[in-house]
C-alpha cells in the first residue's frame, strides 16, 4: 500500500465517520426536542394536579346509600332478621338468635330501644 492508497482511505474513512456522526447528530436533537415537550408536558400535569388538589375539598367516603333493606342503625326484631336473611323463622331457630342478640346487647355491640327490639349502637 503506498501513501496516495492509505491518504484515499483514510479520507474515505473520515467521510463515512462525518456521515455517521450528522446521522447521530439529528437523533440527538429529535430526542432533546421530544424530552424537551415531554418535560413540559409533565410540568403541566403537575401544575394541575396541584391547583385541583388545593381546590377540591378533602377527600372523604361517600355515605352508602340508605335503601329499605338498609339495617344500619335500624331497629328490628329477631323474626324480622331471619326473615331478611332468608333462615328458618321457626321458633326454635328465632330463639336462638335472640340469646346471640341479647349477647351482643350485653358486649355493647347493640342497644335495645324497646322489649324485642334491638338496634346496633351508635
Amino acid at each position: 500500500m503506498n501513501v496516495t492508497e492509505l491518504l484515499a482511505d483514510l479520507r474515505s474513512q473520515h467521510e463515512a465517520a462525518t456521515a455517521r456522526a450528522g446521522e447521530l447528530q439529528g437523533q440527538i436533537d429529535h430526542l432533546t426536542a421530544a424530552l424537551a415537550e415531554t418535560e413540559a408536558r409533565l410540568t403541566e400535569l403537575d401544575i394541575a394536579r396541584k391547583v385541583i388538589a388545593e381546590a377540591a375539598p378533602a377527600a372523604t367516603e361517600p355515605d352508602p346509600p340508605q335503601t329499605e333493606t338498609s339495617t344500619a342503625y335500624q331497629v328490628f326484631r329477631a323474626r324480622e332478621l331471619h326473615e331478611l336473611l332468608d333462615l328458618p323463622t321457626d321458633e326454635v331457630s328465632v330463639n336462638i338468635t335472640r340469646s346471640r342478640l341479647a349477647r351482643l346487647l350485653r358486649q355493647g355491640f347493640l342497644t335495645q330501644p324497646g322489649r324485642g327490639r334491638y338496634q346496633k349502637r351508635t
